[in-house]
């Protein structure tokens, strides 16, 4: 009866258990509640432990409803598993569940199960992503099968890579594979490797509707199926459009390509900007008149002034509708664009309807035109889009806080419903202001910190939250438990919930200071704030070592639940940890800032602990390894088997190692896909930064229509001495997102010529080879008239009429 007023229920005296479990069934509801989260959870906390008042929490787990997840890890260690067992119908519906929370209750249910069965996992909802990896490659294929087609399936994409692989690797030792290829739906086909998909058949076109693809196994299937199947069925799956390459393109039929265009406009966000850019030249070059304006932004800078009358409204629409990183276009062109939007919107936002038909464009507009020419009355509509914005510019930003103040007046004045409604924008605010407005509304202050990123970004706001959690929670009386923490307040569970990342603030003593109940239930949190120093992350180091004892007697759960935490751990301290687990590891690699020799201890861990070489690694260890094989030296690297490699090529080709250490990774995988001069573009995409170990002559050694496919984060991977090597047809080739990764320091190594063809891909234009008469091959533009059908538009300039046009054979 009380609804949602049981949220904020605060009558505890003289409750008893049973009233407080009643309560606490009631109040699954309350997470709906998203800007009153600590209370709920503080009060949650209460209620618990009433409902648990002379009883063991063995006897009453199964009816604490959700307020299960409230419990500590040591809470939740000490149930038997014959209590998890009974209350799994409840536990398998309850969401918010910590790693370390699963991973314990998944590990009490299945030591009372004994076999793991697709049975038994069916039961355990989320918690079935605590399954260990081991724990899944041990099972039957025919039982692993069923999970990956059953009502589980829904949980497979919050496995762990590591997790995913270890399910993959033991159905493809089966003789079950080819069947379940054929099952595996959404982002968990994704993980099975190139080398196993060239090993299936009985591939169609209707099975790929349900898969997501990486742009490999694409590129692959694609021309596989294209044999067998009309073009039309396999573009209309979706994913497939990602393997469909430039010389595809340019030899649909021109009655083809105009009917077939609905199916890469529908699925634009699947295409890389190098397909688009073929798609605006094969649009331009049959039907011009009606080129869809968008793709007039990744042709060359020139084809901008065909925009103009009629066209500017579909123009700025469409554009609108469109991530401009999608379509990738460099800052020079990127100019251009919004120069040309503010034509077409003559020079100034007026209403609300300039800013629906501005969209996603309203992002990028430069911080004067913001300034001189946006009307409050459209500010108002703006307020909502800007939020949506993911980089917006300090300028920018400046900009819309004096709109902003000049739409409500000074913030002293502001009521919550406005203070909500500029939401992150406060961060902008002088310290002043942020006082006053934390002191009327600490809530809805409370609730906008919560949906802030970094301290980077609002290091004044995430301050005065501090100060305002702290001021309010000032008369509760320290907890006087050490002599050294006499005077210092030490944080709570209310305040640490409530902070998130504006615990940042607390100081390395006050850390120090913590409850040990308070850092056990609240670790996980304190794991994940980013701005911590390496002062704050010792202090909580300490505190763990204090509250769990020594650690070789941390538990895998312990380590996973530190999350940055464990970036203090020194090298020697990495040692005494149990390590054996791979699904141990895979949390810790998850982290980029290790050290070298913290790497290296955490590889001989897990290596001594599970009682492994580097030969004997199976594939899902490598994946779980993660960044930590980039402190592989070259004969370790020589030493991991050529088939578990081959089935983590794809998540290693994801990693930043050094130099040396690619070079021995692109050595493996020759001994994969065989040597580098045979590969070809599913092949790149597949080894990703792996490219970046190629040498001179290899790089030299690739035809010019394979540049597109190497995976941007390979360009960058590529040292600049090497790069240089590429001739210029290569770099003209690259396409215009290979183009725009290329570094400053790589640019510095690179002659006129190479230059000048880095240009030309950053343009998105079409480059021919023709032969010369010694032979030799040369890049040029060829200058040629528009096509007769070009569109007569008002302000077409003349000189455009002989527009060059690049042309580029496929």
């Amino acid at each position: 009866r009380l609804g949602l007023l049981v949220c904020f229920y605060d009558d505890m005296e003289q409750m008893d258990a049973a009233v407080a479990r009643a309560l606490l069934h009631q109040m699954i509801k309350c997470n709906q509640l998203r800007g009153f989260q600590a209370e709920v959870q503080k009060l949650k906390s209460q209620l618990l432990n009433i409902a648990m008042q002379n009883q063991t929490l063995n006897d009453t787990f199964g009816s604490l409803s959700d307020a299960v997840v409230g419990l500590t890890s040591s809470q939740l260690e000490s149930l038997s598993p014959e209590a998890v067992h009974n209350a799994i119908a409840t536990l398998n519906q309850v969401s918010g569940w910590a790693k370390s929370q699963i991973m314990i209750l998944s590990s009490k249910y299945l030591s009372y199960e004994k076999v793991l069965s697709f049975s038994n996992v069916s039961q355990m909802g989320a918690l079935l992503t605590g399954i260990s990896t081991q724990s899944f490659y041990s099972m039957n294929p025919k039982e692993l099968s069923q999970i990956i087609r059953g009502t589980t399936s829904q949980y497979l994409p919050d496995l762990s890579p590591a997790q995913q692989q270890g399910i993959l690797r033991k159905i493809a030792a089966s003789e079950d594979f080819s069947s379940s290829v054929k099952d595996i739906q959404g982002a968990f086909f994704k993980e099975i490797p190139l080398s196993d998909l060239w090993k299936q058949t009985g591939y169609n076109s209707s099975m790929m509707k349900e898969k997501d693809l990486r742009r490999s196994q694409a590129l692959y299937l694609y021309e596989l199926l294209s044999k067998k199947n009309y073009p039309v069925d396999l573009l209309s799956t979706g994913q497939l459009v990602k393997g469909v390459t430039c010389q595809l393109i340019e030899s649909m039929g021109t009655d083809f390509f105009l009917n077939a265009f609905k199916f890469f406009e529908k699925n634009l966000h699947l295409l890389s900007p190098y397909q688009v850019n073929c798609l605006a030249w094969k649009f331009w070059k049959v039907s011009n008149a009606s080129i869809p304006p968008f793709l007039l932004l990744v042709l060359p800078i020139e084809y901008l002034e065909y925009v103009s009358g009629t066209l500017c409204v579909p123009f700025i629409e469409s554009l609108g509708r469109t991530e401009m990183g999608l379509l990738n276009p460099s800052l020079h062109k990127k100019n251009s664009v919004l120069q040309k939007v503010q034509e077409c919107l003559n020079g100034s936002i007026a209403d609300e309807y300039d800013v629906d038909l501005l969209g996603n464009l309203i992002c990028h507009l430069p911080p004067a035109f913001l300034r001189g020419r946006m009307s409050l009355k459209a500010m108002a509509t703006a307020l909502h889009q800007f939020k949506l914005c993911q980089q917006l510019s300090h300028e920018q930003k400046t900009e819309i806080k004096y709109k902003l103040l000049e739409l409500y007046g000074s913030p002293n004045n502001w009521t919550a419903e406005t203070t909500l409604d500029v939401g992150p924008f406060i961060a902008l605010l002088s310290k002043g202001e942020l006082n006053v407005l934390a002191e009327k509304f600490p809530d809805t202050i409370l609730q906008i910190a919560k949906t802030i990123g970094q301290i980077s970004s609002a290091e004044e706001l995430l301050s005065t939250v501090f100060e305002s959690v702290s001021n309010a929670t000032a008369n509760i009386e320290p907890s006087l438990t050490r002599p050294d923490c006499l005077g210092t307040r030490a944080p709570s569970s209310d305040e640490i919930i409530k902070l998130a990342e504006a615990n940042v603030f607390w100081s390395v003593q006050e850390l120090k200071c913590m409850d040990a109940g308070t850092f056990d239930k609240n670790v996980e949190l304190l794991g994940t704030v980013s701005g911590f120093n390496s002062s704050q992350l010792i202090a909580l180091k300490e505190k763990a070592k204090q509250v769990w004892g020594s650690l070789p007697d941390w538990k895998s759960y312990h380590i996973v639940s530190l999350g940055r935490v464990a970036l203090a751990l020194t090298e020697h301290e990495i040692e005494e940890l149990d390590l054996h687990s791979v699904d141990t590891i895979s949390v810790l690699s998850q982290h980029t800032e290790w050290t070298f020799t913290q790497a290296r201890s955490i590889l001989q861990g897990f290596l001594e602990d599970s009682g492994q070489t580097i030969s004997t690694l199976k594939s899902f260890d490598l994946v779980g390894l993660g960044a930590i094989l980039c402190a592989l030296n070259s004969t370790e690297i020589m030493s991991i088997r050529t088939a578990e490699f081959s089935a983590a090529v794809a998540r290693i080709g994801l990693l930043f190692c050094s130099t040396p250490v690619l070079r021995q990774f692109k050595k493996m995988t020759e001994s994969v896909f065989g040597t580098a001069t045979s590969w070809n573009g599913s092949i790149l995409q597949e080894m990703g930064t792996i490219a970046g170990g190629l040498n001179e002559d290899e790089l030299k050694a690739f035809d010019k229509n394979l540049m597109p496919y190497f995976q941007p984060i390979a360009i960058r991977r590529i040292p600049p001495e090497i790069f240089q090597a590429l001739s210029p047809e290569q770099i003209a080739n690259l396409g215009p997102e290979n183009a725009a990764m290329v570094t400053r320091s790589q640019r510095e190594h690179l002659n006129a010529s190479q230059l000048q063809s880095l240009q030309l891909a950053l343009d998105g234009a079409r480059t021919s080879t023709p032969e010369t008469q010694n032979g030799a091959s040369t890049t040029q533009v060829v200058q040629t008239p528009a096509p007769s059908g070009a569109p007569c538009l008002s302000g077409f300039s003349i000189w455009l009429r002989a527009v060059f046009t690049l042309h580029l054979p496929f």
